[in-house]
């Protein structure tokens, strides 16, 4: 069962509430009584988005996952993105309800025309590296 490191961010609407309903929607996917580790919350400023984009909010979260297709989670992750209220934008990076990007799924390296894995941008987002060593440091110390 891959381990799955996932970003979500929120700038849209009630963004605290936002993320919880993404995480609650995740923990449904995640591997019932595996570790689900959560970095804290940060209040980011937009980047790479149109002008006068809100700030967001983002975080990191790691699961089990019980199947081994990345797209398979992939077309879960949108699936929560609509059902939160997400709504197509041309513009990209626009102002959105919720964001659910796969970072890492196990060991997989993948380039498909809907996925690349490991996320091609982690090192650039310090929104995405910053809650991700929380959780590296986590892991370890559930490791030790």
């Amino acid at each position: 069962m891959p381990r799955v490191a996932l970003a979500l961010g929120s700038n849209l609407g009630n963004r605290h509430a936002n993320i919880a309903a993404a995480i609650e929607e995740l923990r449904k996917v995640s591997s019932a009584g595996e570790p689900f580790l959560e970095a804290s919350l940060h209040d980011t400023p937009p980047q790479n988005c149109p002008p006068n984009s809100p700030r967001f909010l983002n975080t990191v979260i790691e699961l089990h996952y019980p199947g081994n297709d990345p797209l398979e989670l992939l077309d879960i992750t949108q699936t929560i993105e609509i059902k939160l209220g997400r709504q197509p934008n041309p513009v990209r990076n626009a102002p959105r309800v919720i964001d659910i990007d796969l970072l890492t799924f196990g060991s997989i390296k993948l380039n498909h025309p809907r996925l690349i894995l490991p996320h091609p941008r982690i090192k650039e987002r310090p929104f995405v590296t910053i809650p991700l060593s929380e959780i590296s440091a986590r892991a370890a110390a559930q490791i030790s």
